[in-house]
């Protein structure tokens, strides 16, 4: 019976260690799963609140940092950014850092830089109808210059940078452009006949020089001082801004106020980047861009005015036309040559005061 009875013992024993064995088991498997729920809620948590990886775009700009067009830019980097929360952050690099105008084009085009301010003139050369904003004495004044360029027209007219892979965002004052020079005053289309201008590498400029009597020079924007002052070219033909800020009123001081072109700058994004961002972020960009040409256009009218005041102040002799129609009419074939696929556009922007 002993023997028996110790063996029930064992056995109840047995039992009973299985059982806190079990209770034991059954309480780590808890803890363990309990711990891996409370972990994975951590990490949940964690990304949720992790910020969204920062895109960080570059803008070429060809002028300084305190000009007018950097200053619309950056004030175009700024909203994207206090839109997005900082999530886009557009870096802008200033004077030519990006190289000139249409070296930034190519790259904008290729994909290789994200957004640029390029003048409508060497654009026109990747998207021909850009090129009729440069036809001469097409507006009459400011007013319809951006009643044109804020309107619809403008918009057909930037839309047709995607068939080049850029997107048109927006456009910049330029101000308007005349002539001038450091021989004589200028009255008439008459009095520039002879005298060598200094004009941009377009046909449409060289042709507008050479229709209005005067001998068209083609010469890089840097080696114009120089060529002033040595006699290589008798004038040139620009806005007041870059006719002060350059210098040339020192060498030049015949200034006459035809306002020939009121060619814009335009704000371009490459193709590449647009189709890799949402709706939400075009739209963003889009009307960021619209929003800072008003910064962009007080900014010039500033500029331009600090520039008038500087050049009267040294005497230099400033000749305002009165009569536009000879002027007018002595360039009327460049109408028929630059313009001949777009007459509908053109007469568009002429009805559009």
């Amino acid at each position: 019976m002993s023997f028996f009875r110790s063996k029930k013992v064992v056995l109840l024993t047995c039992v009973v260690l299985l059982l806190f064995a079990l209770v034991g088991c059954g309480q780590q498997a808890g803890n363990t799963q309990s711990s891996n729920q409370q972990q994975s809620s951590q990490q949940q948590s964690q990304q949720e609140s992790k910020p969204q990886e920062q895109m960080v775009l570059k803008l070429a700009e060809n002028q300084p940092e305190d000009y007018p067009t950097t200053i619309g830019d950056k004030e175009f980097a700024k909203i994207v950014e206090e839109k997005t929360n900082g999530r886009i952050k557009i870096e802008v690099y200033a004077g030519g850092q990006l190289g000139d105008e249409k070296s930034v084009i190519e790259a904008v085009q290729m994909g290789g830089i994200d957004f640029a301010r390029v003048n409508a003139q060497p654009l026109s050369d990747f998207a021909k109808p850009l090129r009729v904003l440069s036809l001469p004495y097409l507006f009459d004044n400011r007013e319809h210059l951006w009643k044109v360029l804020d309107g619809p027209i403008g918009d057909e007219i930037l839309d047709t940078l995607k068939d080049a892979s850029m997107i048109g965002l927006a456009y910049y004052d330029s101000g308007a452009r005349s002539f001038y020079n450091s021989k004589h005053e200028v009255k008439t289309p008459a009095d520039l006949k002879g005298l060598k201008i200094r004009v941009q590498q377009s046909e449409l400029m060289v042709g507008l020089v050479e229709a209005l009597g005067a001998s068209a020079t083609p010469m890089a924007y840097g080696e114009v001082y120089s060529g002033l002052q040595t006699g290589v070219i008798d004038g040139a033909e620009n806005n007041w801004p870059s006719y002060y800020s350059t210098s040339h009123y020192e060498v030049a001081k015949y200034y006459t106020l035809d306002y020939h072109t009121m060619t814009p700058e335009v704000v371009i994004a490459s193709k590449a980047l647009w189709d890799k961002l949402s709706d939400e972020d075009k739209k963003i960009i889009k009307e960021a861009a619209r929003a800072s040409e008003e910064t962009q256009k007080k900014a010039w009218q500033e500029y331009e005015k600090k520039s008038i005041e500087a050049v009267k102040a040294k005497g230099n002799v400033i000749t305002e036309v009165k009569d536009l129609k000879p002027w007018q009419d002595a360039v009327k074939p460049l109408y028929d040559k630059f313009g001949a696929d777009y007459k509908d556009l053109i007469e568009k922007i002429k009805a559009a005061k």
